[in-house]
């Protein structure tokens, strides 16, 4: 690596040090126990509502039962007379201070000792509803006092009698509602406990390691996104979990390649221009040599000085706009109406297609075919096509004279003038296809750069035109289309005016 890209990747890492730890202060494994516990907690206490309504009514229920064994012995002893030792004996066993029962319009005391003055609240456990069991209960747990009494009525033991009751003290059910209540408690505690451990573990193996073991690899990965060590192993996992690995591994595949990409263009651009400092003064030498064969009396090299000077000149003005593409932008086109078969013959020459290339040069225009386009940049544009072409056609390790050849068409399709560009080469591959007008990606032979499509796609762009591959042909078909400027028809009416 680097040492600037070294130092920017310290620089980081320190930088995002500070937030990794007051953003993991309280990490994802206790937030999860928290949660856990509290949960568990909550399902609890839900649980304990019911449960502490009916250990109340359990509890008064017992307290009924004995009082029905207590009145079928009171009522069946002779005349109801009860000796007071017995009779205090059988409260005591119930924990009533008095016992009752209604037989037609009679209510008939079957025992009492220390009947209070004043009854704190009646319960009538013939007709309890859920919700009220639950009201009465929290009462009766958070408001009892000491020496309240409360009376019960339940259904009687024997046939003829109506109802049975039994006065009782509150304090011995609150107690035991209390020691009920931290059993319970207790109880929770455990299996939340329990419960909390089981699924802090589970979760803790089959989620947070996982996804802290995907938080560590975007942390190590941002800090050198270049080395293809910081891309994230697969654990193989078919879950969500083994998806977002996947997703984060392509992800981090496809900016590592970027990242190299750029590194490789930033490289190519500082090559390309020294050695473009270079070319151009040597090619400037080469024109003031051309220079001097224009005054030549040789009619050969009358004939061929002008165009070797325009080549010399095509050459410099290419070497100065030699990182247009990767650090600059083109050159707005400068469009005039030109003709398209001479702009054509000079890409024919510029390739050096003569009698000793058994590659044929096929022209089919229309005629007086003509462009709305910049002169300069459309040169290009078709020479780097047609060079493709030709390359396309010397790769082959055959050779075919008769078959070989290079087509180029022309026609005007309303405003919009189609030149397409055709040879009988191998075609384009498929993986080519995928990036055909990227640099670096689209070339269509080993060793290229794909740099001459690219440009020649951003120039027909910059025309407000489109540059493609024709499906279905054979070889490779690259169709052009350049429509015409729209018409000012304020500055036409002017013109004419003034005309």
């Amino acid at each position: 690596m680097e040492p600037q890209t070294w130092l920017k990747s310290e620089a980081a890492e320190q930088a995002y040090e500070p937030r990794r730890r007051r953003g993991l202060h309280v990490g994802l494994s206790g937030k999860l126990l928290f949660l856990t516990i509290i949960f568990v907690m909550l399902a609890e206490i839900l649980i304990y509502v019911p449960l502490i309504a009916n250990f109340r009514l359990n509890w008064l229920n017992d307290r009924l039962a004995a009082a029905h064994t207590a009145a079928l012995v009171l009522d069946a002893a002779p005349s109801g007379m009860v000796p007071e030792s017995l009779a205090q004996e059988i409260l005591d066993s119930i924990g009533a201070r008095a016992v009752a029962m209604k037989m037609g319009n009679q209510r008939r005391l079957l025992a009492a000792a220390n009947v209070p003055s004043a009854i704190a609240q009646d319960i009538d456990m013939r007709n309890v509803s859920w919700w009220r069991a639950i009201v009465d209960a929290f009462d009766t747990l958070f408001f009892c006092r000491p020496g309240d009494a409360v009376r019960v009525v339940g259904p009687a033991p024997m046939a003829g009698g109506q109802f049975l009751e039994i006065v009782l003290d509150e304090a011995p059910l609150c107690n035991a509602m209390l020691a009920f209540s931290v059993n319970i408690l207790l109880l929770s505690l455990a299996i939340s406990g329990i419960a909390a451990a089981v699924v802090y573990f589970a979760l803790h193996y089959m989620l947070v390691r996982p996804m802290g073991r995907i938080t560590q690899n975007m942390v190590a990965f941002r800090a050198d996104p270049e080395n293809p060590a910081r891309i994230i192993a697969l654990s193989g996992r078919r879950d969500e979990i083994g998806t977002a690995e996947e997703e984060l591994g392509a992800m981090q595949r496809e900016l590592a390649s970027s990242l190299h990409e750029k590194n490789r263009l930033a490289a190519l651009g500082l090559a390309v221009s020294k050695i473009n400092h270079d070319l151009r003064n040597l090619l400037a030498s080469a024109q003031l040599f051309s220079d001097q064969l224009s005054t030549s009396a040789d009619p050969k090299v009358q004939r061929f000085a002008p165009k070797l000077m325009r080549a010399l000149e095509r050459a410099v003005a290419f070497c100065q706009s030699t990182l247009s593409y990767g650090a600059a932008q083109e050159a707005p086109p400068d469009r005039k109406t030109i003709p398209v078969e001479p702009l054509i013959d000079e890409v024919h020459e510029a390739l050096g297609l003569g009698l000793d290339v058994p590659i044929r040069w096929i022209v089919a225009l229309e005629r007086e075919l003509t462009v709305d386009a910049d002169h300069d940049q459309l040169f290009r544009v078709l020479l780097n096509v047609a060079r493709n072409a030709r390359q396309a056609l010397e790769s082959r390790g055959q050779r075919d004279p008769a078959r070989d050849q290079i087509r180029i068409t022309g026609r005007r399709e309303g405003s919009v003038v189609v030149i397409e560009i055709s040879d009988t080469g191998p075609g384009v591959s498929e993986k080519a296809q995928a990036h055909l007008f990227q640099a670096f990606q689209g070339s269509t032979r080993a060793g290229g750069s794909g740099l001459g499509l690219a440009i020649a796609a951003e120039l027909v762009r910059a025309h407000g035109g489109d540059i493609r591959l024709v499906p279905g042909t054979i070889g490779a078909t690259f169709s052009i289309r350049i429509p015409d400027r729209a018409v000012d028809l304020d500055a036409h009416r002017g013109q004419r005016a003034r005309a």
